[in-house]
């Protein structure tokens, strides 16, 4: 079979990829064409949650799990996982926030930090749909701190451990089965990780209204009082924030193939309408300025995938550091931000529609550029490594 492939891929990075990795994201795109696209919108403007066929469809194409001894249905790399959000966002890029929940911060938790036990117990359940997870990290008055500023406390109490305290812009914390919690053990200050059924006692969630980016998300403000959870429930290889900050490494560089599919959907709905808008008796793309601006947006994408190609390509060699995904994430999210803004503006007052294609795209980079390390702690993860002196605040 010939894969299609895209046109902004102008220097044909995916021909990287084995026949099985192409055939699975050519089955991606198919679903993705066929149960995706024709509903976002309508659930971007309602700010309404996919319906359980894409969650489950997506399960069922094998797509989460993709990384996990106990659960990939192929042996594949991590420039494929990569391609896989790219091609996520390229339709919408809460699709592909959702897989990143659910199979880099949830999954990636337990198959980071789990024992060998609890990997076989939840990652299967995960990986099949069965159960949708979430990821407690960030709290109301702790963000980029959150290695020092975490508030949620976790109390030994014999073979429990009792959480109190608040998470907020917790993806799937509302509308889940499970929320991976990060609490800060009373008794040595250690952060620690515990897998929490979001119907335990004391587990209060409610949806975050009035966003203006990745709408179809479902964000929430947890409230955990006096929750109770097993020792069995403890992360068992989670001791200390450095285990934590392991999982966001690895998730963080999927985020960066996000923002590149993100751009490509703008780039691609100002490509179509250039070709189609007709002013001055000729189509625009004939215009000088729509095809700098299209110049330069391809561009932005090209340098952002032979980036995030070889920040995947370290980790398969096992040579990916915090400094490599912090520079793919700073650098990919703030090329999007400005290629969305370029698509954008090709379209001019039709740019702001969300039929036209390039408005959500234009919309959602906000919250991809800020999430999962904003840009500025990013840039100082990297100058830590270029000067061995850390500037954090």
């Amino acid at each position: 079979m010939t894969f299609p492939t895209l046109d902004s891929d102008f220097y044909g990075f995916e021909s990287r990829l084995t026949a099985p990795e192409l055939d699975k994201l050519v089955a991606l795109r198919e679903f993705l064409d066929a149960t995706v696209r024709p509903v976002a919108n309508g659930l971007w403007e309602r700010a309404e949650m996919f319906g359980p066929e894409v969650h489950q469809g997506l399960a069922d194409l094998g797509i989460y799990g993709l990384a996990w001894e106990e659960t990939r249905p192929f042996e594949n790399s991590a420039v494929f996982r990569g391609w896989v959000a790219l091609e996520l966002a390229r339709v919408d890029a809460s699709a592909a926030t959702l897989v990143g929940v659910q199979n880099g911060l949830a999954m990636g938790a337990i198959a980071q930090c789990g024992s060998p036990e609890q990997r076989a117990e939840w990652l299967p359940r995960l990986a099949s749909a069965e159960l949708l997870g979430a990821f407690g990290l960030t709290e109301p008055l702790s963000g980029s701190d959150s290695a020092q500023g975490l508030r949620t406390v976790a109390r030994r109490d014999g073979d429990t451990w009792i959480l109190n305290g608040s998470k907020r812009w917790i993806g799937n914390g509302s509308i889940g089965d499970v929320t991976v919690i990060w609490a800060k053990d009373a008794e040595d200050g250690q952060v620690k990780g515990f897998i929490v059924p979001q119907d335990s006692p004391g587990y209060e969630a409610t949806s975050i209204a009035g966003k203006g980016s990745l709408r179809i998300i479902q964000n929430a403000d947890i409230t955990l009082t006096d929750v109770v959870v097993p020792e069995s429930n403890r992360l068992q290889n989670a001791n200390s924030f450095r285990d934590t900050a392991a999982v966001l490494r690895l998730t963080r560089a999927e985020v960066a193939w996000a923002a590149v599919g993100n751009s490509i959907q703008a780039y691609e709905a100002a490509v179509a309408y250039a070709k189609e808008r007709v002013q001055f008796g000729k189509p625009i793309a004939s215009h000088q300025l729509i095809q700098e601006l299209l110049a330069k947006s391809l561009g932005n994408i090209t340098a952002s995938i032979a980036m995030v190609t070889r920040v995947s390509e370290m980790l398969d060699e096992g040579t990916q550091g915090d400094q490599h995904s912090a520079l793919a994430k700073e650098f990919t999210t703030s090329r999007m931000r400005e290629t969305v803004a370029w698509c954008r503006e090709a379209l001019g007052g039709n740019g702001i529609v969300l039929d036209y294609g390039a408005m959500r795209p234009f919309a959602d980079a906000e919250a991809l550029y800020s999430y999962e390390g904003t840009r500025e702690m990013n840039t100082l993860i990297v100058g830590r490594a270029i000067t061995g002196k850390a500037a954090f605040v």
